[in-house]
C-alpha cells in the first residue's frame, strides 16, 4: 500500500514531497509525544499526529517513516513545511480526528494484506 492510495481514499491534502507519494506504507503510528514515537514507531510507518512544529520532520526522517499525516485540519508551521520539502518527506493533512483517521488507515492496510 502506498501513500497515494491512502491519500485518495481518505481525501488527504498533500503539503510536501508529492513525488514521494508512491512511498510504501508498511504500518502506522499515532501519537504526539516525540519520545514515544522515537521509541515505538518503525521504518515505513505513516505517522499520525496533531503536532505541527519542525521537530516532527526530524523524528520522521530519523525513523525513516513513509510520511506524516496531520489531523483535525492542522497545517504544518512554515518552518516545518520548509524542512519537509528539504528532506523530501511527505506531509499530508486530514480533516478527521486522530481516532477516526487511525481506524480508517488500519482498515485500509489490513484489506491490502
Amino acid at each position: 500500500m502506498n501513500i497515494e492510495i491512502i491519500a485518495k481514499e481518505l481525501n488527504l491534502k498533500i503539503m510536501s514531497a508529492s513525488d514521494k507519494v508512491k512511498n510504501n506504507v508498511s504500518g502506522g503510528f499515532t501519537g504526539d509525544l516525540l519520545s514515544d514515537v522515537m521509541a515505538n514507531s518503525h521504518e515505513g510507518d505513516i505517522w499520525i499526529t496533531r503536532q505541527v512544529h519542525q521537530n516532527i520532520v526530524a523524528v520522521a526522517t530519523l525513523k525513516e517513516h513513509a510520511g506524516i499525516i496531520l489531523v483535525n485540519s492542522c497545517e504544518p508551521a512554515k518552518d516545518t513545511l520548509e524542512k519537509a520539502i528539504h528532506e523530501n518527506l511527505p506531509i499530508l493533512v486530514s480533516t478527521l480526528s486522530a481516532f477516526e483517521l487511525t481506524g480508517r488507515i488500519y482498515n485500509i492496510l489490513n484489506s491490502a494484506k
